[in-house]
């Protein structure tokens, strides 16, 4: 008689799983494994640039190539902002600064994107309006500075409105393009499916409008840091803006360099987090 073969049935699993391909979580590493390749990539060639940075900051001051009195090596500056960290000084004059650039960044927001949306869907409006709205653009903030100064003081509050102003332009004027801008074919196809004009306004112009927005937003924060560095150089006894003028005058260079580090890395903070809310906004966009 033929001899009968018996398979036991984890050999049976086993060699079903086998022609059956790989398993779900397999696929998934081995699917996730050349994102994180690129991702690893991505993140070392852009790290290049700083390294580069960093090792020449260290080494032409060690080396007297360049006068460290004025360029202070990297290794003294992140220690002095460790000690300013740990004392405090760091944290005060930064949580001031950022009041001050929040309080004037956020009233451009309320006030520049209604008012953009408002301007941008009114053709008459816009004529009427764009003349001055493009003299103001086209003037320099920190030239207007003196102008606040001699009406409002030196006080908290020149500051807060002169941030104000310096973010409000950026705002305004590219949610009024937004709006303008917005697809004709993607407004008619609305209409067709019979779609009121505050609809279209509420589920076409908005959505389709958020990511120009959020490029004078963006703008707008970074302009924030800039004009209040340069406010608090004049009238101000603390935030960075001071702590970086005080420190030049007294010829303390290493705190001058750790509070414009301290600048750049709040900075480069804020445009992440707004570019994360941006995508948040605009998952309907295809990659």
């Amino acid at each position: 008689m033929p001899e009968t073969l018996t398979t036991s049935p984890a050999a049976a699993r086993s060699s079903s799983e086998a022609a059956a391909g790989p398993g779900p979580r397999r696929r998934r590493l081995s699917e996730f494994a050349p994102r994180l390749q690129t991702i690893s990539t991505k993140a070392f060639v852009s790290s290049i640039g700083l390294i580069v940075l960093a090792a020449a900051w260290q080494i032409l001051p060690s080396a007297h190539i360049v006068d460290p009195a004025f360029i202070t090596p990297l290794s003294q500056v992140i220690s002095t902002w460790w000690h300013m960290l740990q004392d405090g000084s760091l944290w005060s004059n930064t949580s001031t600064s950022l009041l001050r650039a929040a309080i004037g960044f956020f009233a451009a927001v309320i006030v520049g994107v209604p008012l953009g949306l408002v301007i941008g869907a009114n053709r008459r409006a816009e004529d009427l309006l764009s003349p001055v709205l493009e003299l103001f653009r086209n003037t320099a903030p920190l030239a207007l500075l003196p102008v606040f100064i001699l009406i409002l003081g030196i006080g908290q509050v020149t500051k807060f409105v002169f941030v104000g102003y310096a973010c409000l332009f950026p705002i305004l004027l590219n949610t009024i393009a937004a709006v303008r801008t917005v697809d004709p074919l993607l407004v008619k196809a609305a209409r067709v499916f019979g779609y009121s004009q505050l609809r279209i306004f509420q589920k076409v112009v908005l959505p389709a409008s958020v990511p120009q927005i959020f490029t004078g937003i963006r703008l707008a924060a970074s302009y924030a840091l800039l004009v209040l560095i340069a406010a608090e150089y004049i009238g101000a006894n603390s935030g960075l803006g001071f702590l970086i003028d005080n420190s030049e005058q007294n010829f303390q260079t290493p705190m001058m360099y750790a509070a414009i580090i301290t600048m750049s890395l709040i900075g480069v903070l804020i445009n992440f987090d707004l570019l994360r809310i941006e995508r948040r906004l605009s998952t309907w966009r295809t990659a």
